[in-house]
């Protein structure tokens, strides 16, 4: 890197209708204001090839997929974003903000699913090596909450048209995560006002920012 300081590497997550994408947003213009170069993006996609593979992992016309399918797509479509963009820019001394990552997979796809966690965390270390996200924000809210946000925003996707059930497992796996790993969560109250959320959000940003100068 010649002396560059490597970027920052911040994941975004939560179940449907969390407010990721916006609170996203927000961290990008706190970051950008102390002077860093950041880039945004997001799972499944961030490249070419990973936003044709989110085509076809949330298009609902699709026959029913095997969970199999589902879990192997993401991460192919993560190599493709890990290797083409998120380390690229890392490695350039940029932050790269992300809606999900790895997390997702556990949640969604691990709690969600019901696949068995170590057969994903074989995944992780196939495609990511020791590479980890250094800070998560976790959006939490009622899952009845977040759905009625997300049907009110747009057409449900694919796995949008899951059962609560499905979305509680994956609520609840976040929230595990977190628990096993504080340090490098933080959870955020997304059931109230954006002003709020924002507020929480901004404090936890701007700690961070003080941590690394």
């Amino acid at each position: 890197m010649s002396g560059r300081q490597r970027g920052l590497f911040l994941t975004f997550e939560g179940v449907e209708g969390a407010g990721k994408t916006s609170n996203l947003q927000h961290a990008k213009s706190l970051i950008e204001a102390t002077g860093k170069d950041v880039v945004i993006s997001r799972e499944p996609g961030g490249t070419e090839v990973g936003e044709r593979i989110r085509e076809v992992l949330l298009n609902p016309d699709l026959p029913a997929m095997h969970s199999d399918t589902e879990l192997l797509l993401m991460f192919a479509a993560r190599a493709e974003h890990y290797q083409h963009k998120i380390l690229p820019a890392l490695e350039a001394g940029q932050w790269v903000l992300c809606d999900r990552f790895t997390d997702a997979s556990f949640a969604y796809q691990g709690g969600g699913r019901q696949i068995d966690q170590s057969r994903i965390r074989e995944l992780e270390a196939w495609v990511l090596g020791d590479f980890r996200v250094d800070q998560t924000y976790l959006f939490d809210l009622p899952v009845e909450i977040g759905l009625s946000r997300a049907k009110a925003r747009s057409a449900a996707d694919r796995i949008e048209q899951e059962q609560v059930e499905f979305f509680e497992r994956i609520r609840l796996c976040y929230l595990q995560r977190a628990e096993h790993e504080p340090d490098r969560f933080t959870v955020v109250d997304a059931s109230q006002s954006l002003d709020n959320v924002q507020a929480q959000l901004s404090r936890a940003v701007e700690t961070l920012l003080e941590s690394v100068g």
